[in-house]
Protein backbone atom coordinates (compact mmCIF):
# COMPACT_ATOMS: atom_id res chain seq x y z
CA UNK A 1 0.00 0.00 0.00
CA UNK A 2 1.21 3.49 -0.78
CA UNK A 3 0.58 5.88 2.11
CA UNK A 4 -0.24 9.57 1.81
CA UNK A 5 2.60 11.48 3.51
CA UNK A 6 1.67 14.32 5.85
CA UNK A 7 2.80 16.07 9.02
CA UNK A 8 0.11 16.48 11.68
CA UNK A 9 -0.12 19.12 14.39
CA UNK A 10 -0.88 17.64 17.82
CA UNK A 11 -1.34 21.01 19.51
CA UNK A 12 -4.41 20.85 21.78
CA UNK A 13 -5.10 17.30 20.55
CA UNK A 14 -6.01 14.44 22.90
CA UNK A 15 -4.08 11.22 22.33
CA UNK A 16 -4.33 7.71 23.77
CA UNK A 17 -1.58 5.11 24.15
CA UNK A 18 -2.52 1.59 25.22
CA UNK A 19 0.53 -0.38 26.33
CA UNK A 20 3.57 1.30 27.86
CA UNK A 21 6.34 -1.21 27.29
CA UNK A 22 9.65 -0.26 25.69
CA UNK A 23 8.12 0.53 22.27
CA UNK A 24 5.01 2.15 23.74
CA UNK A 25 7.15 4.41 25.90
CA UNK A 26 9.05 5.57 22.82
CA UNK A 27 5.73 6.44 21.18
CA UNK A 28 4.64 8.34 24.28
CA UNK A 29 7.89 10.30 24.30
CA UNK A 30 7.46 11.25 20.63
CA UNK A 31 3.87 12.45 21.19
CA UNK A 32 4.96 14.65 24.08
CA UNK A 33 7.97 15.95 22.14
CA UNK A 34 5.59 17.00 19.36
CA UNK A 35 3.45 19.02 21.76
CA UNK A 36 0.40 16.78 22.16
CA UNK A 37 -2.28 18.54 24.18
CA UNK A 38 -2.83 15.49 26.37
CA UNK A 39 -1.74 11.85 26.38
CA UNK A 40 -3.67 9.22 28.33
CA UNK A 41 -1.54 6.11 28.89
CA UNK A 42 -3.07 2.78 29.92
CA UNK A 43 -1.08 -0.20 31.14
CA UNK A 44 -1.57 -2.94 33.72
CA UNK A 45 2.03 -2.69 34.94
CA UNK A 46 3.48 -0.20 37.37
CA UNK A 47 5.28 2.59 35.53
CA UNK A 48 9.06 2.50 35.67
CA UNK A 49 12.22 3.81 34.06
CA UNK A 50 11.73 6.31 31.25
CA UNK A 51 7.96 6.32 31.69
CA UNK A 52 8.34 7.65 35.23
CA UNK A 53 10.39 10.52 33.86
CA UNK A 54 7.82 11.21 31.15
CA UNK A 55 5.08 11.32 33.78
CA UNK A 56 6.60 14.57 35.05
CA UNK A 57 5.10 16.18 31.96
CA UNK A 58 1.68 17.60 32.94
CA UNK A 59 0.27 16.61 29.54
CA UNK A 60 0.63 12.90 30.42
CA UNK A 61 -1.89 10.97 32.50
CA UNK A 62 -1.11 7.37 33.45
CA UNK A 63 -3.81 4.94 34.60
CA UNK A 64 -3.01 1.39 35.67
CA UNK A 65 -5.98 -0.46 34.21
CA UNK A 66 -7.26 -2.16 31.09
CA UNK A 67 -8.65 -0.40 28.02
CA UNK A 68 -12.34 0.53 27.88
CA UNK A 69 -14.29 1.64 24.82
CA UNK A 70 -15.06 5.00 26.42
CA UNK A 71 -11.32 5.77 26.48
CA UNK A 72 -11.67 6.68 22.81
CA UNK A 73 -14.13 9.49 23.54
CA UNK A 74 -12.71 12.81 22.41
CA UNK A 75 -9.46 11.31 21.13
CA UNK A 76 -7.72 12.54 18.00
CA UNK A 77 -5.01 9.88 17.73
CA UNK A 78 -4.68 6.40 19.21
CA UNK A 79 -1.63 4.13 19.50
CA UNK A 80 -1.79 0.55 20.75
CA UNK A 81 1.38 -1.30 21.67
CA UNK A 82 0.17 -4.47 23.35
CA UNK A 83 0.89 -8.18 22.96
CA UNK A 84 -2.85 -8.95 23.07
CA UNK A 85 -3.92 -9.65 19.46
CA UNK A 86 -7.62 -9.54 20.26
CA UNK A 87 -7.28 -6.20 22.05
CA UNK A 88 -5.28 -4.73 19.17
CA UNK A 89 -8.00 -5.74 16.69
CA UNK A 90 -10.71 -4.40 18.98
CA UNK A 91 -9.00 -1.00 19.26
CA UNK A 92 -8.38 -0.95 15.51
CA UNK A 93 -12.02 -1.75 14.70
CA UNK A 94 -13.39 0.82 17.16
CA UNK A 95 -11.11 3.52 15.78
CA UNK A 96 -12.17 2.71 12.22
CA UNK A 97 -15.83 2.97 13.20
CA UNK A 98 -15.23 6.35 14.83
CA UNK A 99 -12.90 7.70 12.14
CA UNK A 100 -9.97 8.06 14.54
CA UNK A 101 -6.33 7.98 13.55
CA UNK A 102 -5.02 4.65 14.78
CA UNK A 103 -1.62 2.97 14.86
CA UNK A 104 -1.13 -0.58 16.08
CA UNK A 105 2.61 -0.95 16.53
CA UNK A 106 4.29 -3.25 13.97
CA UNK A 107 0.92 -4.36 12.54
CA UNK A 108 0.20 -2.14 9.50
CA UNK A 109 -2.86 -4.16 8.53
CA UNK A 110 -4.59 -2.84 11.67
CA UNK A 111 -3.51 0.80 11.17
CA UNK A 112 -5.04 3.85 9.58
CA UNK A 113 -1.56 5.40 9.67
CA UNK A 114 1.97 4.16 10.20
CA UNK A 115 4.79 5.98 11.97
CA UNK A 116 7.81 6.57 9.73
CA UNK A 117 11.45 6.38 10.72
CA UNK A 118 12.43 9.96 11.51
CA UNK A 119 15.59 12.05 11.42
CA UNK A 120 15.31 15.40 13.20
CA UNK A 121 17.62 18.38 13.45
CA UNK A 122 15.79 21.23 15.13
CA UNK A 123 12.76 22.08 13.00
CA UNK A 124 14.04 19.92 10.15
CA UNK A 125 12.24 16.57 10.07
CA UNK A 126 12.98 13.88 7.50
CA UNK A 127 10.52 10.98 7.44
CA UNK A 128 11.20 7.60 5.81
CA UNK A 129 8.52 5.06 5.02
CA UNK A 130 8.70 1.69 3.30
CA UNK A 131 4.93 1.31 3.34
CA UNK A 132 5.25 -1.02 6.31
CA UNK A 133 7.12 -3.58 4.22
CA UNK A 134 10.56 -3.28 5.81
CA UNK A 135 11.14 -1.42 9.09
CA UNK A 136 14.74 -2.69 8.94
CA UNK A 137 15.36 -0.83 5.67
CA UNK A 138 13.70 2.31 7.05
CA UNK A 139 16.04 2.22 10.06
CA UNK A 140 19.05 1.65 7.78
CA UNK A 141 18.10 4.71 5.73
CA UNK A 142 17.56 6.73 8.89
CA UNK A 143 21.10 5.99 10.06
CA UNK A 144 22.43 7.04 6.67
CA UNK A 145 20.49 10.31 6.76
CA UNK A 146 21.61 11.03 10.33
CA UNK A 147 25.18 11.00 9.08
CA UNK A 148 24.32 13.31 6.18
CA UNK A 149 22.25 15.95 7.98
CA UNK A 150 24.06 17.45 10.94
CA UNK A 151 23.24 20.19 13.43
CA UNK A 152 24.14 22.84 10.85
CA UNK A 153 20.76 22.21 9.22
CA UNK A 154 18.97 23.10 12.45
CA UNK A 155 21.06 26.28 12.65
CA UNK A 156 20.28 27.15 9.03
CA UNK A 157 16.56 26.85 9.72
CA UNK A 158 16.90 29.16 12.71
CA UNK A 159 18.59 31.77 10.51
CA UNK A 160 15.95 31.42 7.80
CA UNK A 161 13.15 31.60 10.36
CA UNK A 162 14.58 34.79 11.85
CA UNK A 163 15.20 36.29 8.43
CA UNK A 164 11.79 35.64 6.96
CA UNK A 165 9.74 38.30 8.84
CA UNK A 166 12.54 40.85 8.47
CA UNK A 167 12.67 40.32 4.73
CA UNK A 168 8.91 40.39 4.32
CA UNK A 169 8.71 43.65 6.29
CA UNK A 170 10.80 45.34 3.59
CA UNK A 171 7.82 45.12 1.26
CA UNK A 172 9.80 43.76 -1.67
CA UNK A 173 8.31 41.82 -4.55
CA UNK A 174 7.75 38.13 -3.83
CA UNK A 175 10.21 37.16 -6.57
CA UNK A 176 12.91 39.27 -4.89
CA UNK A 177 12.37 37.61 -1.53
CA UNK A 178 12.37 34.18 -3.16
CA UNK A 179 15.67 34.98 -4.86
CA UNK A 180 17.26 35.85 -1.50
CA UNK A 181 16.08 32.63 0.17
CA UNK A 182 17.20 30.49 -2.74
CA UNK A 183 20.57 32.19 -2.90
CA UNK A 184 21.19 31.56 0.81
CA UNK A 185 20.17 27.91 0.60
CA UNK A 186 22.61 27.43 -2.28
CA UNK A 187 25.39 29.48 -0.69
CA UNK A 188 28.29 28.63 1.61
CA UNK A 189 26.21 29.51 4.65
CA UNK A 190 25.54 25.87 5.53
CA UNK A 191 29.25 25.14 5.27
CA UNK A 192 30.07 28.06 7.55
CA UNK A 193 27.52 26.93 10.13
CA UNK A 194 28.91 23.40 10.06
CA UNK A 195 32.40 24.77 10.69
CA UNK A 196 31.04 27.13 13.35
CA UNK A 197 32.77 29.95 11.50
CA UNK A 198 30.95 33.13 12.48
CA UNK A 199 33.07 35.37 10.29
CA UNK A 200 32.38 33.32 7.17
CA UNK A 201 28.67 33.03 7.99
CA UNK A 202 28.41 36.79 8.45
CA UNK A 203 30.24 37.37 5.17
CA UNK A 204 27.87 35.09 3.28
CA UNK A 205 24.84 36.85 4.74
CA UNK A 206 26.29 40.24 3.91
CA UNK A 207 26.81 39.09 0.33
CA UNK A 208 23.21 38.00 -0.20
CA UNK A 209 21.03 40.16 2.06
CA UNK A 210 19.50 43.47 1.02
CA UNK A 211 21.55 46.38 2.33
CA UNK A 212 18.80 47.34 4.78
CA UNK A 213 19.15 44.00 6.60
CA UNK A 214 22.93 43.82 6.87
CA UNK A 215 22.92 45.55 10.28
CA UNK A 216 20.76 42.63 11.53
CA UNK A 217 23.36 39.93 10.76
CA UNK A 218 24.54 39.68 14.37
CA UNK A 219 20.93 39.18 15.41
CA UNK A 220 20.42 36.48 12.80
CA UNK A 221 23.43 34.51 14.04
CA UNK A 222 22.89 35.09 17.77
CA UNK A 223 23.45 31.97 19.86
CA UNK A 224 24.23 29.74 16.90
CA UNK A 225 28.02 29.96 16.71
Amino acid sequence: MRYYPMFVSLENKACLVVGAGEVGTRKIASLLACGAGSVLVLDMREPEGELLELMKNPALTFERRSFEDKDLDGRFLVIASTSDEALNWRISDLCRERGLLCNIVDQPEKCSFIVPAVVSQGDLTLAISTGGQSPALAKHLRRHLQESFGKEYAALLVVMGRLRPLLLDLGQETRDNTAVFRALVGSRLLEALAARDREQAAAVLAEHLPEALRPRITELLHGLL
